[in-house]
Parts: structure tokens; C-alpha cells; sequence
């Protein structure tokens, strides 16, 4: 392999493994770990959980997605992020992604269903405070769930 992209090497934060913790109540936590595949060349993000408790909202225990599996790979023309994602529903996505200034963000635009995420990564790399947000048309956003990332 050539020399690695500098923009890459802004994903380095995230390798490791980490407890995620949805504000959803009745739910538990689960954990997602992220580590280098192709000898650098993808960051590969894979996500899971014990399995969904009873005291979960019924809309999470009849759409539970883990494991899920994102693969993230960079697009140097604009040192912006494409994430593949798959997950245990058999849905899969394609997102863009920035990860820049302790700031992550990902968004996906699709006919009836826009996705977006927003995640802050502290200072001292130890946690990420995030939302997933949704919208029907693009314009009317609504907040789908928060999470938290710990080391």
C-alpha cells in the first residue's frame, strides 16, 4: 500500500472498542468496535448488543438492526467519508460521512426517509454525544434517539 491519506488518520479517535448507550427507556446498552481492515485502507465498525430486553419500547424490540456492520472508506477528491451499512433486518444503506475537528457526521438522502447523525467526540477521547435525526422530505427534522459513546 501506498502512503496512507492524512484524512484517514482523523478516524484513528474512534478505533477501539466502546460501550453505546441509546436515551431510549428501557433499553440497554450495547457496544460497537471499530478497527482498520486492508491494512489500513477501510475502518470497519461492527455494532451489537445482548438481546433486546422486555422493558424495551415495542417499536425497538420488533426493529432491533444488530448486529450491524459499517464499512467506511474515504473519498479523497473531497476528503469526505462513504459509509456501507448493513445490519440483522437486511437493510442496507449508503451514507456520506465527515470526521473533522472532533465533530462526526453522517447523512444519508433518501426518497421519504433522510437520515442524519451528529456526534461530538471530547477532548480527551474517552466519549462521543450523539443524535440520529430523520426527516420525510429534508427540510422537518425530528430527533429519532440519542446515544452516547464510553471507552
Amino acid at each position: 500500500m501506498g502512503q496512507r491519506h492524512p484524512a484517514l488518520a482523523r478516524l484513528d479517535v474512534l478505533v477501539g472498542r466502546w460501550t453505546v448507550q441509546p436515551e431510549v427507556e428501557g433499553l440497554g446498552a450495547g457496544w460497537t468496535e471499530f478497527a482498520w481492515v486492508e491494512e489500513g485502507r477501510f475502518l470497519r465498525q461492527h455494532s451489537d448488543a445482548d438481546p433486546v430486553p422486555e422493558t424495551a419500547p415495542p417499536a425497538w424490540r420488533e426493529n432491533n438492526p444488530l448486529p450491524a456492520t459499517q464499512l467506511i472508506g474515504l473519498d479523497d477528491t473531497e476528503e469526505e467519508f462513504a459509509v456501507l451499512y448493513a445490519d440483522a433486518r437486511g437493510v442496507h444503506r449508503v451514507y456520506q460521512m465527515t470526521f473533522a475537528d472532533g465533530v462526526w457526521r453522517m447523512w444519508r438522502e433518501a426518497p421519504g426517509f433522510h437520515q442524519r447523525f451528529i456526534g461530538t467526540l471530547r477532548e480527551d477521547g474517552t466519549a462521543i454525544d450523539g443524535r440520529w435525526e430523520r426527516s420525510a422530505d429534508g427540510t422537518d427534522w425530528a430527533l429519532d434517539f440519542k446515544l452516547a459513546y464510553r471507552r
